[in-house]
C-alpha cells in the first residue's frame, strides 16, 4: 500500500484541500480556506503545515489572517451562508482563550445551520508535564480541556488523541458539514503534540472525495394531504424561511405563487426568498413584520412554511395566527421541523418539495377576492410606510428608517447588506425591499453583536466584484471592529455604515416597555445620582474606524448621507461611512408581540404598568396540539 510520510496537521490540510460537495451535478469546494490566529498551541502544528503547502492564494488551501477568533468565524460562517452552505471555511486557533473565543461563533453557525470546521488546539495528548500553560485542571475528569465548552454548541466533536484517529475523524466531520439537515460547527480538537507528530498515511485518504448533497422527494401520500389541504383551505399564507435560500428554490417558489396565487411572507432568514414588487410578495412576518402579512396570519385558516424553525419572531411567541382551526403544514429536509407546529409534515428538499406542490395543485387558485384583499393591503402598507423612508426636507438628520431608505436609493440588484442586532434587523425585516434572492443578509437566528464586519468580508470573498454594506449601530461596532483591519489587509472593499445613536436603541426601547426604564442602555456619564443620565460619551467612531485604516465619510443630514453612500458605493477600497441619527421613535410600531417576561411584582409604577401589559398579551398565547 502506497503510504505518505506528513504530520498529522500537514495531512489534514493536504485532505482539506481535495474534499468536494455536489448538488445538481455542480461540485464546490467543501473547505475553501482556512482562517487563522497561531498560538503555541497550533503554531508548530496546522501553522507549519500551511507553510508546508505553500500559502499564496494559489495554494491548496488558501489562508486567511485574522485578528479576532469570534471574527472568524463569523467570516467564515457568512461565506458559507453566502455559498448557500456548498462551501465552508476552516478557523484554526491555540489552545486557550484562543480556542474558547470560539464558542460564540460556533453557536452562531449551529443556531443558523451554517457549516464551519473549527480546528482548535488543544493540550499535550502524551502529557509530559501536569499541567502545562492554559491547562485546565479539573478536579474530576483528567481529559477535559477548554476546548470541551465547544461540544455543546458543536454539531460534530471529536478530540484527535493519536494520528490513526484522525482519518475516521475527519471523515466524520467532512459528513456532518456537508449534511445540510446536520451541518453547523463542527469541531476537531487537535492536542497540540499529535499535530506535529508524523505518521505513515494511505494514499487513499488524499485522494478526491466528493459529498453529494441530494434534494429528497416528499413522499407522495404526505405531498397529497398537504396538496388537499391547500385545496380546501379559503385564506392560505405561505411563510418562506432560509431554507429557500438554502435549496436554492427562489425559482420554484415564484412558480408555485403564480400558479396558485397564494401570499407569501419570509421570516428574517427567507427574506427575499421572492423580490419584493412580486404580486404576492407580502414581506416580513411576525414581530418584527408587516401589518399586511401579520393581519393575514392572524385570519389565515391555513399556513404554509417552507424552510422555517417556526422560531418565537416568526410566531409572535405563540400569539399571531389565531384563527379558530388555522392548520399548519411544513416542508423542511429536517423531519424536526416539518413536525412543528403540530402540522402537516412534508420532509423534503424545499425546491423538490415545491416543485411536486407545483404539480399536484394545478388548476387551483386562490378567490379573486383574497387576492384583491391582500394586494390591496399591501399597497396601503407602502404608500403609509413611503414617508417613513424619507424626509420631508432632506437638510435634516436622518431617523434610523431613513438611513435606509438614502441606502435604498443608491443600492443595485447585486448589493448584500448585512446586520444582524440592534434594532435595524426590526426596520430592515419591516421596510427593506429585497431585489435579489442574497440581497438581504440578516443573521437572526444568534441576533450576534459584532457579526456584520467580519461577515461582511466573508461574503465579499464569496462573491467578489458585488458591493457588500456592513450596518451596524455603536453598540455593535464598539464590541467588534478589529476585523476592519483584515479588510484593510486583504483588499476587501467592504462598505461600512455606522448608525450612530448614542446607545444600545433597541435594548433601550425594550427595557422601557417591559418596565426596566432604560436603565444601563445609553452611553452617557454618570449622573450624580449614580445613573448613566449625564453626558454623552466623547466617542468619535469616525476617527476610531479612519484609524484602523478605512476612509471615512461624514454625514450629518439625509440629503448628505445619500451623496456620501453613492461615494462610497464607487470606492474600490474599505470605507466607512458615518451619521447620527435622530433618536425619535419613527415609523409605524411592532405589528405583532414578542414575549419578553417582565417583573411579577415590583414598587415601580413603570414595572407594574408593564407587568398589565405583558398579563394582557401573553394570554393570547397558543399551543399547537
Amino acid at each position: 500500500m502506497t503510504t505518505h510520510r506528513l504530520t498529522v496537521a500537514q495531512a489534514l490540510v493536504r485532505f482539506l484541500a481535495v474534499q468536494y460537495t455536489e448538488r445538481d451535478g455542480v461540485r464546490h469546494r467543501l473547505v475553501d480556506a482556512c482562517w487563522g490566529i497561531f498560538g503555541h498551541g497550533n503554531v508548530a502544528g496546522i501553522g507549519q503545515a500551511l507553510v508546508e503547502q505553500g500559502y499564496g492564494p494559489d495554494a491548496p488551501l488558501p489562508f486567511h489572517q485574522g485578528r479576532s477568533e469570534q471574527a472568524m468565524v463569523h467570516a467564515a460562517t457568512a461565506f458559507a451562508r453566502q455559498n448557500d452552505r456548498l462551501s465552508a471555511q476552516a478557523v484554526t486557533t491555540s489552545i486557550g482563550p484562543g480556542a474558547t473565543n470560539l464558542v460564540t461563533g460556533a453557536a452562531l453557525a449551529t443556531v443558523n445551520r451554517l457549516p464551519v470546521l473549527l480546528l482548535p488546539g488543544d493540550t499535550f495528548a502524551g502529557r509530559p508535564a501536569d499541567p502545562v500553560l492554559q491547562q485546565l485542571e479539573h478536579p474530576g475528569a483528567g481529559d477535559v480541556s477548554v476546548n470541551d465548552a465547544l461540544r455543546p454548541v458543536s454539531r460534530w466533536f471529536d478530540r484527535v488523541h493519536r494520528p490513526e484517529a484522525l482519518v475516521p475523524a475527519a471523515l466524520a466531520a467532512m459528513r456532518a458539514l456537508a449534511d445540510p439537515v446536520r451541518t453547523g460547527a463542527v469541531t476537531l480538537a487537535l492536542p497540540q503534540d499529535v499535530q506535529a507528530e508524523a505518521y505513515d498515511w494511505p494514499a487513499a485518504f488524499f485522494a478526491e472525495r466528493v459529498w453529494p448533497v441530494p434534494r429528497p422527494a416528499p413522499d407522495a401520500t404526505a405531498l397529497s394531504r398537504v396538496a388537499d389541504a391547500v385545496r380546501t383551505a379559503r385564506r392560505p399564507l405561505l411563510v418562506a424561511g432560509g431554507g429557500v435560500h438554502h435549496s436554492r428554490a427562489e425559482e420554484a417558489l415564484r412558480e408555485l405563487a403564480d400558479a396558485t396565487g397564494i401570499p407569501v411572507a419570509s421570516t428574517q432568514a427567507g427574506k427575499g426568498s421572492l423580490r419584493h414588487d412580486h404580486p404576492c410578495d407580502v414581506g416580513g412576518i411576525g414581530h418584527t413584520g408587516t401589518a399586511v402579512a401579520d393581519d393575514l396570519a392572524r385570519d389565515a385558516d391555513l399556513v404554509i412554511g417552507v424552510g422555517t424553525r417556526w422560531t418565537d419572531f416568526t410566531t409572535a411567541s405563540g400569539t399571531l395566527f389565531t384563527r379558530p382551526g388555522v392548520r399548519f403544514a411544513t416542508l423542511s429536509l429536517s423531519p424536526d421541523d416539518a413536525h412543528k407546529m403540530a402540522g402537516l409534515p412534508l420532509v423534503a428538499d424545499a425546491r423538490a418539495g415545491l416543485a411536486a406542490l407545483v404539480a399536484a395543485l394545478s388548476g387551483h387558485r386562490v378567490d379573486d377576492a383574497y387576492r384583491a384583499e391582500y394586494t390591496a393591503a399591501k399597497a396601503a402598507w407602502e404608500r403609509a410606510t413611503a414617508a417613513v423612508l424619507r424626509p420631508a426636507d432632506p437638510a435634516a438628520r436622518p431617523t434610523q428608517p431613513q438611513v435606509l431608505g438614502a441606502l435604498e436609493e443608491v443600492v443595485g440588484d447585486t448589493d448584500v447588506v448585512i446586520n444582524a442586532a440592534g434594532s435595524l434587523p426590526g426596520d430592515l425585516h419591516r421596510f427593506w425591499h429585497a431585489r435579489s434572492p442574497r440581497q438581504y443578509h440578516v443573521e437572526y437566528g444568534y441576533s450576534c453583536m459584532g457579526y456584520e464586519i467580519p461577515a461582511a468580508i466573508g461574503v465579499a470573498l464569496a462573491v467578489p466584484g458585488r458591493p457588500v454594506w456592513a450596518l451596524v449601530g455603536d453598540g455593535t461596532y464598539l464590541m467588534n471592529p478589529t476585523e476592519l483591519v483584515t479588510a484593510v489587509q486583504e483588499g476587501v472593499p467592504l462598505k461600512l455604515l455606522i448608525v450612530d445613536n448614542h446607545g444600545y436603541a433597541s435594548i433601550g426601547g425594550l427595557s422601557e416597555q417591559t418596565g426596566a426604564e432604560r436603565f444601563g442602555t445609553a452611553y452617557r456619564y454618570r449622573a450624580p445620582d449614580g445613573s448613566y443620565t449625564g453626558a454623552p460619551l466623547p466617542v468619535d467612531l469616525a476617527a476610531n474606524a479612519a484609524s484602523l485604516g478605512l476612509r471615512v465619510i461624514t454625514a450629518a443630514t439625509w440629503g448628505e448621507l445619500r451623496s456620501a453612500l453613492a461615494e462610497a458605493r464607487a470606492e474600490p477600497r474599505p470605507v466607512c461611512v458615518y451619521v447620527e441619527t435622530d433618536p425619535a421613535p419613527s415609523g409605524p410600531p411592532p405589528q405583532a408581540w414578542w414575549d419578553v417576561p417582565v417583573a411579577g411584582t415590583s414598587s415601580r409604577a413603570a414595572a407594574r404598568e408593564a407587568r398589565a401589559e405583558y398579563e394582557r398579551r401573553a394570554a393570547g398565547r397558543r399551543h399547537r396540539l
